[in-house]
């Protein structure tokens, strides 16, 4: 998300583990409609989406730079949840269909249909492990 960025501390991994689990318990949350986050998550986004976002530059040659710190990237994932969830994309989030894989995602597919989370993660896997077994299928059933 940044061009440029100083390597992460130890307390930037642990702030970005619990934005990305305040993250995740919000948007699952809001498509549920049924659970909550925890008080101290909802207050964790809030606090974050106020703070300073990474910058970004044009330079003269017509290119962009993106510059800043671990805790900036936090402030724009915050800032960019909450925005999702006040957004009507809200519908369009799925989970990824494979059962190994925990990552939501917003469908922007034509018809709707889009069943993992990326493909060369989750769906090149799924397919060729649908592949093999149709395969292994039909070398066991005899013509």
């Amino acid at each position: 998300m940044l061009d440029d960025m100083a390597p992460p501390t130890s307390t930037d991994v642990h702030q970005a583990v619990s934005v990305r689990e305040a993250i995740y318990n919000a948007i699952a949350s809001a498509i549920s409609g049924v659970a909550r986050p925890a008080d101290a998550q909802i207050d964790l986004l809030n606090t974050l989406a106020r703070g300073p976002l990474p910058t970004l530059t044009l330079t003269a040659t017509g290119t962009t730079r993106s510059e800043g710190t671990c805790a900036n990237v936090a402030n724009l994932l915050a800032r960019d949840a909450i925005d999702l969830i006040g957004s009507a994309d809200l519908a369009k989030v799925k989970e990824c269909s494979n059962p190994d894989c925990t990552r939501l995602f917003v469908d922007h597919s034509r018809g709707f249909s889009r069943r993992w989370c990326g493909m060369a993660e989750c769906g090149n896997r799924a397919k060729a492990a649908d592949y093999r077994r149709r395969k292994k299928l039909r070398i066991a059933t005899p013509l």
